[in-house]
């Protein structure tokens, strides 16, 4: 190695690939020089051989506002979407651990950290939603090519499942306690599934109130949401249609639910319209007038169970309501021991196991099964 030194600092010079490499090292300690002319070497043998020096990562905070960014132009026409991530973010920003730190610096150590931290505070689900935000952070970044790895994001179980469902009483009752536009929101969830963001976005021009080309009813098409699946027609239900009619015969604008300024509603006024409506203040504290978890979303929820109960198969209902796998639809799908007795007597009188023998439509119930056989032995 040589270094030599000029007045109180050290040089470095020698020969690379036949140029010479001469520079200060700003340091007055001989080792210390020989140190910084080892790195330099490396440094020119390694872009010698196409290796780059890797950039020092980004700060969490820049990164996140690249993200906002990213959110805001994907998705420009979903107000909720941006407003979602935007609040997720702003929990993720307040952990020290996590906004003071570079982007490659967040690993499964500090994420652990933050679950622990947050579920001291908040439950499973809220924790669960700012996890899925900074996962999707961490996976820009790294298409970003930020970082070299995703860390692994472990989310909590104990989520809770929300299963309120209305009965008709029920459903009576909250109907008379809605003003509009929650009134006919509400009705169009009922008797369509949709949820709460298509029906505020819905617009005139994807609904058709009168049947064509033989159709039994009208329909409206959801051109956007969550999946590439949510992209679908829904059947018209008679009251669906009339408070529609109703609806459009005072309209404003292209909107079918729109505000003084002609947009689609924020979800948070509708949910506060249905708080109101669920629990009005009286004497300054809320009464509920129907008990249980209902929320907005419990409105689909009602819709698709009672879709199930009805018979209706799992990929039907996935197609009525957009979902993005068969499993999700399932949950709606239970199997009464009438309807299970059904499938078997189906199968055995088939003709299959004995051609010869002439095929029997089943008994519509087990009911009709034992009336069919009191009958026989009398």
């Amino acid at each position: 190695m040589s270094i030599f030194k000029r007045g109180s600092v050290y040089w470095y010079h020698f020969l690379f690939n036949g140029e010479h490499i001469q520079k200060s090292t700003k340091q007055g300690n001989p080792r210390t020089a020989r140190q910084i002319e080892a790195a330099k070497r490396t440094a020119l043998a390694k872009g010698e051989v196409g290796i780059e020096e890797r950039k020092a990562s980004p700060m969490f905070s820049a990164i996140a506002k690249r993200f906002l960014e990213h959110v805001e132009t994907r998705h420009e026409n979903k107000p909720q979407t941006v407003l979602f991530y935007t609040s997720k973010l702003n929990r993720l920003q307040e952990y020290a651990p996590i906004a003071g730190a570079r982007i490659d610096r967040i690993d499964e150590g500090v994420i652990e950290g933050y679950v622990v931290a947050r579920r001291a505070a908040v439950g499973p689900a809220t924790v669960n939603r700012e996890l899925a935000t900074l996962r999707r952070i961490l996976r820009l970044a790294h298409e970003w090519k930020e970082i070299q790895r995703v860390p692994r994001i472990r989310l909590l179980t104990g989520e809770r499942i929300r299963e309120f469902v209305l009965s008709r009483k029920q459903e009576e009752i909250y109907l008379g306690a809605c003003p509009q536009p929650l009134n006919g929101i509400a009705v169009l969830m009922l008797e369509s599934g949709l949820r709460i963001g298509e029906a505020l976005h819905l617009e005139w021009a994807d609904v058709t109130l009168v049947p064509i080309n033989g159709a039994r009813f009208g329909f409206l098409k959801v051109r956007e949401g969550k999946s590439k699946n949510a992209r679908r027609v829904v059947p018209l239900t008679d009251r669906a249609a009339a408070m529609l009619r109703q609806r459009e015969a005072s309209k404003t604008c292209g909107f079918v639910f729109a505000n003084r300024d002609f947009k689609p509603y924020q979800g948070t006024s509708i949910n506060h319209l249905h708080r109101d409506a669920v629990a009005p203040k009286v004497d300054g504290k809320r009464k509920p007038i129907i008990a249980g978890d209902f929320v907005l979303h419990s409105l689909r929820h009602t819709m698709l169970t009672r879709l199930g109960e009805s018979g209706v198969d799992a990929f039907t209902i996935m197609r009525i309501a957009g979902h993005s796998s068969i499993v999700v639809s399932q949950r709606y799908i239970h199997p009464t021991p009438e309807a299970v007795e059904r499938a078997f007597e189906r199968l055995q009188m088939s003709g299959d196991f004995a051609p010869n023998q002439p095929k029997r439509l089943p008994p519509a119930t087990i009911s009709a099964t034992l009336t069919l056989a009191a009958s026989v032995s009398h």
